[in-house]
């Protein structure tokens, strides 16, 4: 078995409109029953997703906050895999009256505060990289991403990126498509996620994820040249 885990974004992947259907849990749970290890790579924070999915024990491992948190379901455990957000960014980011989402390591926005966030940064001088998501804005440290995040939760597990399959539809998705053996884009992805993958499902969300674990399940992608 060349694939070992299947790493998956959650909203506008897995999720549609924030919900996981039905059959799709059910190829999560057929993926785990082939004896591969599954994980979450998500830009939402811990609280919010627990929150908003109530079937985090189908993975092994999460990675939450772009790449700056590794959660373990089975423990209720975390490690924060960045610094916290600066206190002087944080209070000038209020100062401005741009509203803000603070998480262990993530800031996060909304786009249309973009450019006052990149001035703050300037005007504090500060190391922070801006991730952009589907209208959304996440602000990290510059060595934190969903790749970063996700080679830490597979050095875990003991697994190699290589053996890894990385399905996603956004901005943010890059860096561990990239990282990864197989990098999917489910049908529904931005253009340019879907010009640099390996493969496109044909369908969208949810159902793109079923059929691409179908695919795993079935001749381990075989059919793929990578």
């Amino acid at each position: 078995m060349r694939y070992l885990a299947l790493a998956t974004d959650y909203d506008g992947t897995l999720a549609h409109h924030g919900q996981v259907d039905a059959p799709t849990l059910a190829a999560l749970q057929r993926l785990r029953e082939s004896g591969r290890a599954l994980l979450l790579v998500t830009g939402r924070q811990m609280a919010d997703l627990q929150k908003t999915f109530s079937r985090l024990e189908l993975f092994d491992l999460i990675v939450a906050e772009n790449g700056g948190l590794l959660y373990r379901p089975e423990s209720h455990t975390e490690t924060i895999l960045g610094p916290s957000p600066p206190r002087p960014f944080l209070e000038m980011l209020r100062v401005r009256g741009i509203p803000v989402s603070v998480g262990r390591v993530i800031v996060a926005t909304w786009e249309q505060h973009r450019d006052a966030v990149l001035d703050v940064i300037r005007a504090l001088g500060l190391d922070l990289h801006v991730i952009l998501n589907k209208g959304a804005v996440m602000v990290l440290p510059p060595q934190i991403d969903k790749a970063t995040g996700l080679v830490a939760a597979l050095a875990e597990l003991k697994l190699s990126a290589h053996n890894t399959v990385a399905v996603g539809d956004a901005e943010n998705d890059h860096p561990f498509l990239a990282a990864c053996g197989c990098g999917v884009a489910v049908a529904n992805a931005m253009q340019e996620l879907k010009d640099r993958a390996d493969l496109v499902t044909r369908a969208d969300h949810g159902a793109g994820v079923t059929e691409l674990i179908d695919r795993l399940i079935a001749d381990d992608l075989a059919s793929l040249s990578l």
